[in-house]
């Protein structure tokens, strides 16, 4: 989430800043905006809005300067607007800084400092960055910023810069930045194609390095000072394929950025001392008889998930519905009854009409939502932001898996509230969800993602396939159907495991594969039972098992394994391995994955 951009050397900052926005605004469009230094001022100049909000400002009133930092915003802490963009000042507007990230911290930092005199211009957590360099500065940029870094914890990539001085400094932990270095001139950005018009010879940044740019040069620093060296990686990537990263595809990046987008839902809500979440949720969660989740497609699928975890976890009544089925059944409604609605866009028109269904019965609502300023957002009377970054890819990765921690957060703050968890359990719980970003980058080792496209090659001229799971992840049997359906056109079923024996074990001949999630559960043994089933009538099992789990492994005929994971959690490190299962077949038939035929990102007619 969030586009950067940084030069400092000849040429004229602002035409180097706004062509690299335009290559990462789709890291964010609710803002942009640019400082150019110049004769002893910087100017800052931003607006809400995508960028051509920006640069049509900037044409009619160009900032000369050779020295500048720019932002394209995607929103999380305060409203898409004017005064919450980027670039952010100090109040004698000296010092400037653009941030990627989510400062945890950033509550207790400011209200100490404003009570040692500091103004506050914005809603953001970003700003709070900037008043504690001032406050550290004593003529030593890069001191000032190092003392500052000290005192926060969560996700940045920070770009500062100050009109005493000819350099820009920049740090990262967490949030990508890359620099391009070229001939007396240097380039920082959050991605590779922001720099590419200008410089083939990039410097990856690594977690806890700072680096200050000179218009000669650069010198990389860890946090603590230390010299660091990173090579030069010279970029042969043409500007679509350095758009997505390197990778063939958006769908395949995003599979690979959901450790960071975990890491933006989780960060600075979780107190593992104490066993408590933080969702800066107004609502009362002890005023609720039961709860109706309302999505479509993926988001019906993580309200499924939703529905299994708040009822375990929360002990009350959730009953989840299709959107377009809601609108028109005249819902039972009250004011003691709390609608979640669910969606990426904010904008999926069948869900934001059974919203306002529910309202109009009374309930109080609450939305799990990845776009701030949606639709949706100003209509809810909460809302519990995934913050998972744009997704380009028309099938859901990153949101999925994002929406599905959001109801992990959300089933354990309903639960502490109306005290159905001990301490302990919540805290075994919070250790759990905390794992989750380090379990999905394991769950994408090389060597497992090979096994997967192996599996997949193997099994891609199939017609049909069956999905099994149970308990809390039968939703994820439901949401691997539904990906190898959107992107490979192949046609697939899913079921709860045990109700398989109740029909669909007609469809089972040895033709057919069939995905058994039989990943580490209470219900393990019953599904294995589900999966000997499919095998006494020929089926092709392709069993998804917990690490280490051999004993079932001869149950299969093909196994994937996954990082083990408490059972409430499960179901986002499960997701991972049938998203790449529709991929690789996709990829294989030679589908474009990206764009599949007949679907679009945004559902916005009924």
């Amino acid at each position: 989430m969030c586009g950067i951009v940084g030069y400092i050397g000849s040429r004229q900052a602002q035409d180097v800043l706004i062509s690299g926005l335009a290559r990462l605004e789709y890291r964010g469009y609710d803002s942009a905006g640019v400082a150019v230094a110049d004769g002893g001022q910087v100017v800052v100049k931003k607006k809400a809005g995508k960028l051509a909000n920006l640069s049509g400002e900037l044409e009619q009133q160009p900032l000369p300067g050779t020295l500048g930092i720019g932002h394209t915003r995607w929103a999380t802490h305060g409203l898409p607007n004017d005064t919450n963009a980027h670039p952010h000042t100090t109040e004698d507007g000296r010092l400037v800084i653009i941030h990627n990230g989510i400062i945890e911290n950033y509550l207790s930092l400011k209200a100490g400092l404003i009570e040692r005199g500091h103004t506050f211009q914005s809603e953001t957590d970003s700003e709070v960055l900037a008043h504690l360099i001032e406050e550290a500065y004593a003529g030593d940029l890069e001191a000032a910023v190092r003392a500052a870094l000290a005192q926060v914890r969560g996700a940045y990539g920070i770009v500062v810069t100050h009109v005493d001085h000819r350099e820009i400094v920049a740090a990262r932990t967490v949030s990508p930045l890359v620099m391009g270095v070229g001939e007396g001139e240097m380039f920082l950005a959050s991605d590779v194609p922001a720099l590419l018009p200008y410089t083939r010879d990039m410097v990856f940044l690594h977690d806890g390095d700072m680096v200050v740019l000179h218009d000669d040069g650069y010198r990389i620093t860890d946090l603590q000072g230390n010299p660091q060296e990173r090579p030069i990686d010279r970029i042969d990537w043409d500007a679509e394929a350095a758009e997505k990263g390197g990778y063939d595809s958006y769908m395949l990046k995003e599979i690979y950025e959901q450790p960071a987008a975990l890491t933006n839902t989780l960060m600075g809500r979780l107190h593992d001392d104490t066993g408590e979440v933080n969702l800066d949720i107004s609502l009362d969660p002890t005023a609720f008889k039961r709860i109706s989740v309302i999505a479509c497609g993926t988001a019906y699928y993580a309200g499924l998930v939703g529905e299994y975890l708040i009822e375990q976890l929360a002990r009350i009544p959730v009953e989840v519905d299709v959107a377009s089925e809601y609108r028109y059944r005249n819902p039972l409604v009250s004011e003691h009854t709390l609608a979640i609605v669910v969606s990426q866009s904010g904008e999926t028109i069948d869900t934001l009409e059974a919203l306002r269904e529910a309202k109009k019965g009374g309930a109080k609502t609450l939305g799990i939502i990845n776009a701030k300023g949606s639709s949706m957002t100003r209509e809810l009377d909460d809302t519990l932001y995934i913050h998972a970054g744009p997704e380009i890819g028309v099938a859901s990765t990153k949101a999925y898996t994002s929406m599905v921690g959001a109801f992990v957060l959300l089933a354990l703050w309903l639960g502490r509230a109306r005290g159905t968890l001990t301490d302990a359990q919540a805290q075994e719980l919070l250790r759990a969800t905390r794992e989750l970003p380090r379990l999905v980058e394991e769950a994408l080792n090389p060597a497992r993602v090979a096994e997967i496209k192996r599996v997949a090659e193997k099994y891609a001229q199939a017609r049909d396939y069956l999905f099994l799971g149970r308990g809390v992840n039968a939703p994820t049997a439901f949401e691997g159907a539904l990906k190898l359906k959107e992107i490979s056109y192949i046609h697939a079923e899913a079921y709860a495991a045990g109700e398989m024996k109740h029909g669909p074990i007609a469809l089972i001949d040895a033709n057919l594969p069939v995905v058994v999630v039989a990943t580490e559960s209470h219900l393990l043994e019953k599904t294995i039972s589900n999966v000997q089933e499919v095998r006494a009538r020929s089926g092709k099992v392709i069993a998804l098992l917990s690490d280490g789990d051999t004993e079932n492994a001869a149950h299969a005929d093909d196994v994937l394994y996954v990082p083990r994971a408490h059972e409430m959690v499960s179901p986002v490190v499960n997701a991972v391995a049938l998203q790449l299962l529709a991929y690789f077949t996709a990829t294989y038939l030679g589908k474009d994955v990206d764009k599949p035929r007949n679907l679009a990102k945004s559902v916005t007619v009924e």
